[in-house]
């Protein structure tokens, strides 16, 4: 048997593998269990208010590619907040509603969820 770490999409998993019985069989994967992802530092962007009500979520899983706004800016309803990476198109995640960036939860290079929180407005 052998063993081995695998990452996938953030996900690490500790893998152990029989080795074939040489009958044309493929090798059986034994138990793949998850292991606990090492969680990323928060953002140093935030805000020294705290977060804000309105929260700004991601809409797909991908990769924070750009920082459009800061904490403490003015925004209105639309404004590029923050633009995601995914397949190499770049999805902008805009502002609700008119308001203030409260916090950018995210820093530049993140690996996000779908639904993951960005950032904060009041």
């Amino acid at each position: 048997m052998k063993n081995y770490t695998i990452t996938v999409n953030g996900n690490v998993y500790d893998v152990t593998v029989e080795e074939g019985t040489g009958t044309g069989a493929a090798p059986a994967a034994a138990k793949a269990a998850p292991k606990a992802a090492p969680k990323a530092a928060p953002a140093a962007a935030k805000a020294s208010s705290g977060a804000g009500s309105i929260k700004i979520e991601a809409g797909a899983a991908g990769k924070v590619f750009k920082l459009e706004a800061s904490a403490g800016q003015a925004v209105k309803k639309g404004d590029t907040v923050v633009i995601l990476e995914a397949m190499k198109m770049e999805i902008p995640v805009v502002a609700p509603q008119d308001g203030t960036v409260a916090s950018i939860d995210v820093a530049v290079g993140d690996a996000v969820e779908a639904g993951a929180l960005l950032a904060t407005m009041n």
